[in-house]
């Protein structure tokens, strides 16, 4: 049976990075506001991680002609307040976390396993915080995993994006290295490409059939 792309496309979701993450310290602490990611899906406008830079998405957002009451859905990777402060200016959304809507003062609980109503799948990714989660869209170029701080860095220090260098990646927040490690295990393996929580998209490159290995990660 041929298959129709165009009749393929309905079903893809759009992804549009708004802000790229950065982090850099300051003195006493860091200036830090994460990546934050409007995806488009059945319909729905999905913010995810709306930071803490106010100035800076409302600009973002008067780009794609977009209010902040046009947001139906305010996805949290995790709960660190630079991820989390402009979460103000959506008073009319929902706000999902790994696995609990909120609306008002109401939990509403769901399966953690994708966002309601929508295709994108919510992965859960703890380590770098406990209640970490992430999510796996389908996109035209292949799968995308909005990683939360899974994966980040400080301004200057991109690391190398070979798989043995991304586990090793430094996180001095991290909660669980066991668990962290695993996390980052589970999008290399699932994602082509991956957009960290502070620093620039990257695509996963996987080994050809065939190779040898370097040796454990």
């Amino acid at each position: 049976m041929k298959i129709d792309i165009k009749m393929l496309d309905i079903f893809m979701s759009e992804i549009k990075i708004l802000i790229q993450g950065y982090a850099r310290p300051a003195k006493g602490g860091y200036i830090a506001s994460p990546t934050t990611t409007l995806i488009k899906d059945s319909g729905k406008l999905i913010l995810v991680d709306p930071g803490a830079n106010d100035k800076a998405l409302l600009r973002e957002l008067a780009k794609e002609k977009l209010k902040p009451g046009d947001i139906d859905i305010i996805f949290l990777t995790h709960y660190h307040p630079d991820h989390i402060l402009n979460i103000r200016l959506f008073p009319q959304a929902d706000v999902y976390d790994g696995n609990t809507i909120y609306r008002g003062d109401r939990e509403i609980f769901y399966d953690g396993k994708t966002i309601p109503g929508a295709a994108v799948k919510v992965i859960a990714t703890p380590g770098h915080a406990h209640e970490h989660a992430s999510l796996l869209v389908e996109t035209k170029e292949g799968k995308c995993a909005i990683a939360g701080d899974v994966f980040w860095w400080e301004d200057g220090q991109e690391p190398a994006l070979d798989k043995k260098s991304l586990l090793r990646l430094t996180d001095e927040f991290v909660k669980d290295k066991v668990a962290l490690r695993k996390s980052r295990q589970k999008l290399l393996q699932l994602a082509d490409y991956i957009i960290p929580g502070h620093g620039k998209k990257f695509q996963v490159t996987r080994r050809k059939p065939g190779r040898h290995s370097d040796g454990p990660a």
